[in-house]
């Protein structure tokens, strides 16, 4: 079986055999810019039925269409880690997100904080940067990017069987932290450029499943941090041991 250079989401059923049609935004990327012919192979995800190595059969730049053969990968969920930030400038906000699908978060939740510099998102334009990460990395799973919502009620309705790691100036190192406390559902929290305010620490250290760390001697800058902490967390409790 050949095995396709190019990968691609698709929002369709995948099983051997099956007939997959493209849209025009798809046909267009693997005709007109990937210069795909008839009898070459893509490799369809669609965060479901794993990934499988597909056959062009029609290829045509305003709706082509692909047949299923052999699975090439089975679905790989990645651990119940959440990754959840305070938005920051768009570019770095790309970043986050796609870095976070990169490496394994299963939710990506964007989040109002007091000192929260950017008050809108566009939902669907980060969940697309989600898709591209997963396309890129090899993944055959993707997160689900949420809409923007506030800390606080983020926070009145959480599941306290799901642990908080969240970054702050603390005392205490992440490693330390994460081999202490039990439970398979966590979460990781990143404050907004000003750090979180003084209610929202409060808040936060009050709560028994909610965890301060700190990622070094350095202030990171909320890009870096969100990197550095899921690294941390794959390394002692992910897919990455």
């Amino acid at each position: 079986m050949v095995q396709a250079k190019v990968r691609l989401f698709v929002d369709h059923p995948l099983t051997q055999g099956q007939t997959v049609p493209l849209d025009k935004d798809q046909s267009n990327y693997l005709f007109a810019v990937m210069r795909l012919q008839i009898g070459a192979f893509v490799a369809l995800f669609n965060g479901v039925d794993g990934e499988y190595q597909a056959e062009v059969t029609i290829a045509n730049k305003r709706g082509g269409a692909l047949i299923c053969h052999a699975q090439s990968k089975p679905l790989q969920l990645p651990p119940d880690l959440w990754l959840i930030f305070a938005p920051i400038k768009k570019v770095r906000t790309d970043f986050i997100v796609e870095k976070a699908a990169e490496m394994g978060a299963a939710k990506i939740v964007p989040v109002s904080t007091n000192f929260t510099n950017s008050e809108r998102i566009r939902q669907d334009r980060l969940q697309a940067h989600a898709l591209e990460a997963a396309e890129q990395c090899g993944g055959t799973y993707v997160p689900e990017v949420t809409d923007l919502q506030k800390l606080d009620r983020l926070l009145a309705e959480w599941d306290e069987t799901r642990q908080i790691m969240f970054c702050d100036e603390a005392l205490v190192g992440a490693a330390e932290v994460l081999g202490a406390v039990q439970g398979d559902k966590w979460a990781i929290l990143i404050g907004p450029e000003g750090g979180f305010s003084e209610s929202e620490r409060q808040k936060l250290h009050a709560l028994p499943y909610a965890h301060p760390v700190s990622l070094g001697p350095r202030i990171l800058r909320a890009d870096t941090a969100a990197v550095a902490a899921m690294t941390v967390w794959q390394q002692h409790l992910g897919d990455w041991s």
